[in-house]
């Protein structure tokens, strides 16, 4: 009689336990075959305001927030699912460098922003694996959209054409605010016409007095809403010509009409503008590029890398290696050269390790969003602006358009392809 009535008391207290547990979490949204849950939703927030705190953003409206966030969440979920389909993987010696260096900028140890982490409620476990998930999007999209960027000679010669004729500096800097209220890929004249009428809307509420980064918390679709819109500073080489032209003829803090592109229909602020001047000091490097895929591991390209190194170390010809091994299409044809390139011109992990190098120095091998590298300096110079270098610059700022717009086409594509389904009212 009293085994059967433990038992029973164990079944019970089992019960309320797996109810207890149902409540603090179930599934908020459904991403094709994956899955938010509430308490992952909840971590994000609470990350989110964290970041938004550090840079002074004023934190939204608690619904705000949430969609935010929500939505933030369903285009990464699906572009973890398709980065899954290409077989990219961060494994967790690249992940641990990452963090490493990423306390390492916050002028910590790495132990010490566990603890700053801890301290702030947010668990160093999930920061960890949302890290991964970053760069693991990194390098979906630069696989998927910035690799596939080609610049023609004949756009760079438009390119300095128009420039000399509009009279533009491409030195010139705008700090933006945006708005997108984005439209389906294939949008009928309804969708059209009622994003249109949405984006006048916003435009009649910031002239009411709502400031422009709470407006863009609550409506815009763009990569930057969480941030308030902010863009930050863009050369006018840099910025998308439909953004260009409307903030040439802005004053500070003035708000554009309704600006429309294939992805949607933008809105932007002037916050400030100014003259740069530009140093034209240039490197002239080669390297090996190789890259993890759905055969090869993060692993095995590192032990490559290593192998490759030591091969150069015995004075085997860099050249001749780069020709046969490096997966950069610019560059293998050509023994790895690089040809001169201004400071800026490469991502900040690759340029940092370059101009480390002594002339004819070869890197240790190391990685960047790109995949992994061994670089060599062959010249260095200071000169003053020639014709090239304007013409070198003028592709790197066409690339930069380009990959702006193919990158927000291509994840409102991600969005639109994915099966979504709410199980929660984001307006509760």
């Amino acid at each position: 009689m009293l085994q059967k009535l433990i038992l029973s008391t164990l079944l019970i207290i089992t019960s309320l336990t797996a109810q207890a547990l149902q409540s603090l979490d179930h599934i908020v949204a459904v991403v094709n075959e994956d899955v938010i849950t509430h308490l992952e939703l909840q971590q994000r927030i609470k990350e989110f305001t964290r970041q938004m705190k550090e840079k002074g953003i004023p934190i939204p409206d608690e619904k705000i927030l949430k969609k935010q966030v929500l939505e933030r969440m369903l285009i990464d979920s699906a572009q973890m699912q398709v980065a899954k389909s290409q077989g990219i993987h961060i494994d967790d010696l690249t992940l641990n460098k990452m963090l490493e260096n990423l306390a390492r900028n916050n002028q910590m140890t790495l132990e010490n922003l566990r603890k700053s982490l801890t301290t702030e409620g947010i668990n160093f476990e999930n920061f960890r694996e949302q890290t991964r998930k970053d760069l693991t999007i990194s390098q979906l999209q630069n696989r998927m959209v910035f690799d596939r960027i080609r610049i023609s000679p004949q756009e760079i010669d438009h390119f300095l054409e128009q420039e000399a004729k509009d009279g533009e500096s491409s030195g010139d800097k705008y700090h933006l605010a945006h708005i997108l209220i984005a439209i389906p890929e294939a949008a009928s004249p309804e969708d059209i016409s009622k994003s249109a009428d949405k984006a006048k809307k916003i435009i009649s509420i910031i002239e009411q007095g709502e400031s422009f980064r709470n407006t863009a918390l609550k409506y815009s679709q763009g990569q930057q809403a969480l941030n308030g819109g902010d863009i930050g500073w863009r050369t006018a080489a840099e910025l998308p010509s439909l953004f260009l032209n409307a903030a040439k003829t802005m004053k500070t803090g003035e708000i554009s009409k309704p600006l429309r592109s294939a992805s949607g229909f933008h809105i932007i602020k002037l916050i400030e503008k100014k003259t740069q001047q530009h140093l034209v000091k240039q490197t002239h490097a080669r390297h090996i590029l190789i890259r993890s895929d759905e055969i090869t591991t993060e692993e095995q390209v590192r032990k490559k890398m290593s192998e490759l190194k030591a091969r150069l170390d015995k004075g085997e010809d860099f050249a001749a290696l780069a020709k046969k091994h490096s997966q950069d299409p610019g560059s293998k044809v050509n023994g790895g050269d690089l040809d001169w390139s201004s400071e800026g011109s490469f991502v900040p992990r690759f340029e940092k390790v370059m101009n480390s190098l002594k002339i004819n120095e070869i890197s240790e091998p190391f990685r960047s969003q790109f995949g992994w590298h061994i670089v060599q300096v062959l010249e260095r110079r200071q000169q003053d602006e020639t014709q090239q270098l304007k013409r070198n610059r003028a592709k790197e700022a066409i690339k930069k358009r380009k990959s702006d717009e193919e990158l927000q086409l291509w994840l409102r594509r991600v969005r639109d392809e994915a099966y979504v389904e709410y199980k929660i009212d984001l307006d509760s």
